[in-house]
């Protein structure tokens, strides 16, 4: 079996930094990439700040965190690609920016390289029709943050191979995760059950069945979640949790993955949750107070 010691990730954001993270301490070179420098620079300081809380709960040595910080290179040329053995797509959840994504990297990588996206909803055999490779392309969804929570959902699109499907559950398992086989339906296991429950806590607040903190706490105190539903909306994000919901609704044909409009309204106001500063909860002060 080929065995992956380089990787790239394009898009510096909450997951691919997070990958990268996690793909460096595992004793890989990364290359991560971004169109953005100052999304770039930004995932360098969340790197190093991460690794440093890892280090202060003493789960990494210093000298794990100095190698791991030195294998990881930022660049915004997709050109360092040119090595890499395995390239990890952690782009937005959309399709159209992921499929030109793909469409640059087969211009780029070796012929030998491995494509892998991260995406949490979209088909996985339909971003491979547009690589040179559709056998060696497969669906590896990490859950965020990545460097905390230990699943990978792993997606064989139609034309995946064998070999590739037993290439990425193995470097997830070098990376501490463990793996789970997903089929290639829209949104997968995880955010197929997760994104309508939370949807549906959007619907509770919509029609008045409870405030935001009312539902957050009947969440975490009666069904035993860590975060309520509303709290887990920001923190993935409402844009993210909106396209999940499109892309059910669109993939299954199905009135009960109906968006709700409030969730709609809240995207158009550009209030999409902790990274916006607003969401269900305001973050500027200092405890977030509820919008609603």
């Amino acid at each position: 079996m080929a065995r992956i010691q380089s990787v790239g990730v394009v898009g510096a954001g909450q997951m691919g930094n997070g990958i990268a993270h996690v793909s460096a301490l595992a004793g890989y070179s990364v290359v991560l990439n971004d169109i953005s420098e100052a999304a770039l620079e930004s995932a360098r300081e969340t790197i190093d700040r991460n690794m440093a809380r890892q280090l202060s709960r003493e789960s990494i040595t210093k000298a794990e965190l100095e190698a791991a910080q030195a294998r990881i290179s930022y660049t915004s040329d997709l050109s360092a690609f040119e090595t890499v053995d395995l390239a990890v797509e952690a782009a937005t959840e959309k399709r159209e920016l992921k499929e030109a994504i793909f469409r640059s990297l087969c211009e780029v990588v070796p012929q030998t390289a491995y494509l892998a996206t991260n995406t949490s909803s979209i088909s996985v055999t339909r971003l491979a029709s547009v690589t040179d490779r559709p056998s060696r392309f497969i669906g590896m969804h990490f859950m965020n943050p990545v460097p905390l929570m230990k699943l990978v959902e792993v997606i064989r699109g139609l034309a995946t191979d064998q070999e590739t499907y037993e290439v990425a559950v193995e470097f997830a398992q070098s990376l501490g995760k463990t793996t789970t086989n997903a089929e290639d339906y829209p949104a997968f296991i995880v955010n197929r059950i997760l994104v309508p429950m939370i949807n549906e806590a959007v619907y509770a607040l919509y029609e008045g069945v409870g405030t935001v903190e009312s539902i957050d706490t009947a969440m975490r105190l009666g069904a035993n979640h860590p975060m309520g539903p509303l709290t887990l909306a920001d923190f993935i994000g409402l844009d993210t949790c909106l396209s999940i919901m499109q892309v059910l609704h669109d993939g299954l044909a199905d009135t009960k993955y109906r968006p709700c409009p409030l969730l709609v309204k809240y995207v158009e106001a550009g209030w999409v949750g902790r990274k916006a500063g607003r969401g269900f909860y305001d973050y500027s002060g200092d405890a977030p107070v509820p919008t609603r």
